[in-house]
């Protein structure tokens, strides 16, 4: 226990716990600023969340069983959720012709209203990032992006749509030039993607 992140005395020894507690500092904020937005509609984060998700996705990942393994839940949360944004008459199930037990969601009118409102919860921690130098931006980026392929390899993340996971993407052997074999060109760093529409997993 004496070399946990969140011991101060191993904390203050240690850049690498530090940058784990700042993370941990961001990501509750993550969770007050969805906490705000959620108060304010009656909903909550996770309704919010996957609002937004739907808003912004293609249809083939609005199912419930993609859904759970993107917000790491059980499908019975899921399902849950999607019954009470339904009955909020925030989204609406469209079935398939093929077989009725498969659907896929969409936003009412009402549901992309309340979008339009939320999505942009992240502002406050968009605003300081802005202000970096962009070399700053690039390496924050990079280092991000090899955290959480980590993250998905230990399968603590179980989703992941971005560059450094994907059956396109190359990289050189120093690991500093990067290549999209679908767009078939070279990518700077400010180009590798969080989230990609044509990912395919390798």
């Amino acid at each position: 226990m004496n070399n946990s992140d969140f011991n101060l005395n191993y904390q203050n020894k240690s850049i690498e716990s530090k940058i784990v507690a700042s993370l941990e500092r961001i990501s509750q904020a993550f969770r007050v600023l969805l906490w705000q937005e959620s108060k304010e509609f009656a909903l909550t984060p996770i309704q919010i969340q996957v609002l937004i998700f739907i808003f912004y996705h293609h249809n083939e990942k609005c199912k419930v069983s993609y859904l759970a393994d993107e917000f790491n839940l059980t499908k019975a949360t899921i399902s849950e959720t999607i019954k009470t944004l339904e009955q909020k008459e925030l989204i609406t199930k469209e079935f398939d012709t093929q077989d009725t037990r498969s659907f896929t969601i969409q936003l009412t009118k009402n549901g992309k209203k309340i979008v339009e409102q939320t999505s942009l919860f992240s502002k406050e921690i968009f605003n300081p990032i802005d202000k970096l130098h962009q070399d700053d931006k690039e390496t924050l980026l990079f280092s991000l992006l090899n955290i959480i392929k980590h993250l998905n390899q230990v399968k603590v993340i179980t989703i992941q749509r971005m560059c450094f996971t994907c059956v396109y993407y190359k990289r050189s052997a120093n690991g500093q030039k990067h290549f999209c074999n679908l767009l078939n060109q070279n990518l700077q760093t400010t180009d590798l993607r969080i989230d990609c529409p044509d990912y395919v997993s390798l």
